[in-house]
């Protein structure tokens, strides 16, 4: 007789396997289902009548943010989000070189606090904006950058200028998103605004293929060619294609919301502050190192500069700090910081980093108790493992500790005998340089003279965009920025060629002002073929190049150490005359007319004034000003 228990098992197995199988098969199916648009398409329509195109999309999320600029270089991957752009009345302004229009959208982004926009087009388009998105990333500034790509069914099948563009910029940029449906256009980019701006600011990088840009009809006719295979293949196919048109429009041009979504900004705790501040109640000297982070929203650079002044302590400023406290303030120091950070007792980095720039910390003495304030984590312990190590370090928004700082010291007061020490240091550093500026050099002017001499015709309503090597730092040591937020230079990753595009954000975002741009002749040669995007827009910058001839920063080093000038050496080149052949104005600086440095200059300023463009072409000779500096 048989045992029933043994049978059972294998009586019950295939039911189970069915049902295991049905359910596979099903969840299989909805899984499809769902990735095809299916069940979206049954609850959304399609309107296969519109003229509308997701570009439209994209400018109404721009405007709504309050973007004014959108820089580009023109191709049919982005012309949709151009052509909106400007009929909502968003600037389109385009340059001749994609990077240029990064940099432009980065200056806005540093200068107003908002995200700043480019828009380029797919493949070489995007690859070309590569430095400068680098360059915003170590910068921490909020620039959104829309790049056009081959459309979703061509991706990956070798279409023109089709790269992974993704795997490109997910290492530099805070934010990465492919759309790849209409209807996404708008949360996508929200989204991505939001993430450019909150927490440590940084790029942001949107891919707009070119199917969810242009209307439904073109992309009908693209994706749906009017013969097909027949027979069921065919069927299936025609079936295929009219599903991924109908899932890439469909709800399309629903109402969505457009604005700007809630930023997060890391602030720092009251009990952090609180032991902040009595490590400063105690100090007897001292010293504050303001770094670009300070500048940020959302405190104003007005209400920063009123809480430093009641701080009482003196400081450096660097980077976007830099004219903070406006022209010669009595607690600004400009000289001997490495003398200065050795004998402070109590030193507050507050968005200053200690990398290359602060010798990797060890310019920080150890007898000093050090506070540092971040947003970004990582930058705020940078080499606190080797060099140096930090009292207290806060992560958080730096402004806004420095006005709680302040609140809590309750108007404390400082001996002025440190600051009077460091003043008189300063002062004996400046006598050095204008001894130097009188010493005779081999050939052509004098560069320190000449630019104790632009210091001297500044105007208070300037801003300052330098970009280049030796020129460019003898000028940060003799030429002082006006004011807050006037002062723009490639940042930490020290990258030539930002002159042009941050000139061009700069005179954008402030149309009254004078946009000065300090060049050296290596670096201006990156930036000379946008003197016909500002002729153009009618965009009046000017531009003093240093030339020496040479990429002088490099061959300081170089010819002591290896004995060569090998790839050194440039030409005298008349910078000027390349200018007046794109539509700029011209100046011409050497020995023959050093007595009227000055009137040439004014010459260029009124040419500005009038509407052109200016490069005044500055022949200068070499002095021992830097020897000793270090390019690597």
């Amino acid at each position: 007789m048989e045992n029933p228990a043994v049978t059972a098992p294998a009586e019950g197995f295939f039911p189970s396997f069915l049902l295991v199988t049905c359910g596979t098969l099903l969840a299989a199916l909805l899984g499809a289902a769902h990735r095809l648009g299916l069940f979206y398409q049954l609850m959304h329509k399609v309107d296969e009548t519109s003229v509308r195109h997701g570009g439209e999309n994209v400018a109404a999320v721009l405007r709504a943010h309050g973007v004014r600029f959108i820089f580009t270089l023109v191709g049919g991957h982005i012309s949709p989000l151009l052509v909106a752009c400007e009929k909502l009345g968003i600037r389109v302004v385009d340059t001749r070189h994609e990077v240029t229009a990064v940099f432009a959208a980065d200056a806005v982004a540093q200068l107003t606090g908002t995200v700043g926009v480019a828009a380029v087009k797919a493949g070489p388009g995007l690859t070309n904006t590569v430095t400068a998105v680098k360059n915003a990333q170590v910068a921490q500034s909020p620039v959104l950058l829309l790049g056009g790509a081959a459309s979703t069914l061509l991706q990956k099948r070798g279409a023109l200028q089709a790269i992974d563009q993704m795997s490109l910029f997910r290492p530099l940029c805070k934010f990465c998103a492919s759309v790849r449906r209409v209807r996404d256009i708008i949360p996508t980019l929200r989204a991505a605004m939001a993430a450019a701006q909150s927490g440590t600011p940084g790029p942001v990088f949107v891919e707009l293929p070119v199917d969810v840009l242009y209307p439904y009809y073109m992309v009908q006719k693209e994706m749906v060619p009017a013969k097909l295979p027949k027979g069921l293949m065919g069927r299936v196919i025609s079936w295929y294609l009219k599903n991924c048109l109908a899932n890439l429009f469909v709800g399309a041009w629903e109402p969505q919301p457009e604005g700007p979504l809630p930023l997060d900004i890391p602030q720092a705790s009251p009990q952090q502050v609180q032991r902040c501040v009595e490590i400063l109640s105690r100090a007897k000297k001292p010293l504050l190192l303001l770094g670009s982070q300070a500048l940020l929203p959302p405190v104003p650079a007005d209400k920063l500069r009123a809480a430093v002044e009641t701080l009482g302590v003196p400081c450096f400023l660097g980077g976007m700090a830099r004219g903070l406290l406006g022209h010669n303030h009595p607690l600004h120091i400009r000289q001997n910081r490495g003398a200065a950070l050795k004998k402070a007792d109590v030193v507050l980095l507050a968005g200053a980093v200690c990398d290359f720039r602060l010798s990797y910390g060890r310019i920080l003495s150890h007898k000093s108790k050090i506070i540092i304030i971040n947003r970004n984590r990582d930058d705020m312990l940078l080499n606190s493992d080797i060099f140096w190590k930090p009292q207290e370090a806060v992560q958080g928004d730096v402004a806004s500790f420095m006005l709680k700082l302040v609140e809590g010291l309750q108007g404390q007061m400082w001996a002025p005998e440190w600051a009077e020490e460091l003043w008189e240091a300063d002062r004996q550093k400046e006598q050095t340089f204008r001894e130097k500026a009188v010493m005779p050099v081999a050939q052509h002017l004098n560069p320190l003279r000449v630019l104790q001499l632009v210091e001297e015709t500044l105007p208070d309503n300037s801003f300052l965009v330098v970009d280049g090597g030796d020129f460019v730092a003898t000028a940060a040591y003799l030429v002082q920025p006006r004011g807050p937020l006037r002062w723009l230079d490639p940042g930490a990753f020290g990258t030539l060629g930002v002159g042009a595009g941050f000139a061009l954000g700069a005179k954008l975002c402030q149309p009254d002002a004078e946009v000065w741009c300090l060049f050296g002749d290596g670096a201006f040669g990156y930036s000379l073929i946008e003197f016909d995007t500002f002729v153009r827009h009618k965009i009046p910058v000017m531009a003093l190049v240093g030339n020496d001839a040479g990429w002088t920063q490099i061959s300081r080093e170089q010819v002591p150490r290896l004995g060569s000038n090998v790839a050194c050496g440039l030409a005298y080149t008349d910078y000027h005359k390349a200018a007046m052949g794109l539509g700029a104005q011209g100046f011409l600086l050497s020995r023959e007319n050093e007595d009227h440095v000055v009137k040439v200059l004014r010459d260029g300023q009124q040419q500005c004034r009038d509407g052109h463009p200016v490069v005044i072409n500055i022949l200068i000779g070499r002095t021992d000003f830097r020897d000793g500096s270090i390019s690597v």
